[in-house]
């Protein structure tokens, strides 16, 4: 038997992105479907690092992270938990001279944002934060920034849009989607055909089937971050930390656990799935060990990765369709999504019921890819980690 649904909005992916997107939707009076092939906040939305953090952003960024910045401490309010969110700070470390002069830099470039960046040159940098060892050159702390439980969070955003009555239908991918003359017919699952006035693409890695069958397809591709998490430890790390041109943070919760990153997983036969690198976990661990020399003898008790969509400037697709009324996209944050998806959420609210967000997202449109050579199409994203 066919079931049959149809709402205001229908949003393909149900990771935080879309979650969130439905939540605010729903909040504003909106009728609300909301779809994952798997399971809500399952992918990379779960399976991230859970840094929340601004500092490192691109300028364009900035302005959306500020405005996440003013959602996560309401997490509670949103949500019915606090997903274990804390202001730790976020602390970038520059091993090398010329490490520490683009963090000088970036200092200087980002003063109109309001991150209060603090510089620390390396024999300061010991003294404020003296559990660091090695050789540091410098470092950056951004005091306000943070940290979360990604595990905990992304589920969460569906479960309250499905408190606030969307229609949440997991283990349902979508099959075809088109468009009519009032919205649009989707196909998806064994059983299910959705109609709907607006269409919402936040599908992550799988986000681009749905920009190509809409005429744009984005020069998307897959990463498979790396993550290591040891048992618990005294508690000693209190902010969360990464390193400046190189491969590794860290941050330690308050069950003492470590949780760390860098380097990637590899992707299984089926590409939507991935496993952890053994060599990148060991690299993972061995920088671990230089900053925090008690580690030598922890207990690793799980690796993991995830799959991630990743495009070629390093920035997401976020906005309207360049070829089709109605549709809007939202995929492709490179590693960096698990703190500004609260805000795209509240953006796609925007757009879907003003036409209109008072946040700048032009930077992010779909259409800077419309007249790329179909060669670029196919190009892999550059090197960026999972550091969210």
């Amino acid at each position: 038997m066919i079931r049959r649904f149809s709402a205001d909005v229908a949003i393909v992916g149900g990771g935080l992105v879309g979650s969130s997107a439905a939540l605010a939707l729903r909040k504003a009076g909106l009728s609300v479907i909301l779809m994952d092939k798997g399971f809500c906040g399952a992918q990379a939305s779960g399976v991230n690092y859970g840094g929340v953090r601004r500092q490192g952003r691109s300028v364009a960024q900035l302005p959306l992270s500020q405005r996440a910045h003013q959602i996560w401490p309401r997490l509670k309010e949103l949500i019915g938990i606090d997903g274990e969110y804390q202001r730790s700070g976020h602390l970038k470390l520059a091993r090398k001279p010329e490490d520490f002069a683009r963090l000088e830099q970036y200092a200087e470039t980002v003063k109109p944002f309001g991150l209060n960046l603090e510089l620390f040159t390396g024999a300061m940098a010991k003294t404020r934060f003296p559990w660091l060892s090695g050789n540091v050159a410098g470092a950056s702390f951004c005091p306000d920034d943070g940290q979360a439980n990604p595990r905990l969070v992304s589920p969460a955003f569906a479960k309250a849009a499905r408190d606030a009555g969307a229609i949440v239908l997991e283990q349902t991918a979508v099959h075809a989607a088109v468009r009519t003359s009032d919205g649009f017919a989707l196909q998806a699952g064994t059983d299910c055909e959705i109609t709907c006035h607006f269409l919402i693409n936040s599908a992550g890695a799988w986000a681009n089937k749905i920009a190509t069958d809409f005429d744009e397809p984005a020069p998307l591709s897959r990463i498979y971050p790396s993550m290591v998490v040891t048992e618990p430890l005294a508690l000693r790390l209190p902010v969360s930390l990464g390193e400046e041109g190189g491969g590794f943070y860290c941050r330690q919760v308050q069950r003492g656990n470590y949780i760390m990153g860098g380097g990637r997983g590899y992707a299984l036969i089926d590409p939507d799935f991935s496993r952890p690198s053994t060599a990148a976990a060991l690299a993972v661990m061995k920088r671990a060990t230089t900053l925090f020399p008690h580690l030598a003898g922890a207990h690793v008790i799980r690796f993991w990765s995830g799959t991630e969509g990743q495009l070629p400037d390093n920035n997401p697709v976020i906005g309207r369709s360049g070829t089709t009324p109605g549709l809007f996209h939202a995929f492709g944050f490179c590693g960096a999504g698990f703190q500004v998806a609260p805000a795209v959420g509240a953006i796609l609210c925007d757009l879907v019921t003003s036409g209109e967000t008072a946040t700048p997202i032009a930077a992010f449109s779909i259409e800077r890819f419309h007249n790329m050579p179909p060669q670029h199409n196919k190009k892999k994203g550059t090197h960026n980690e999972m550091v969210e």
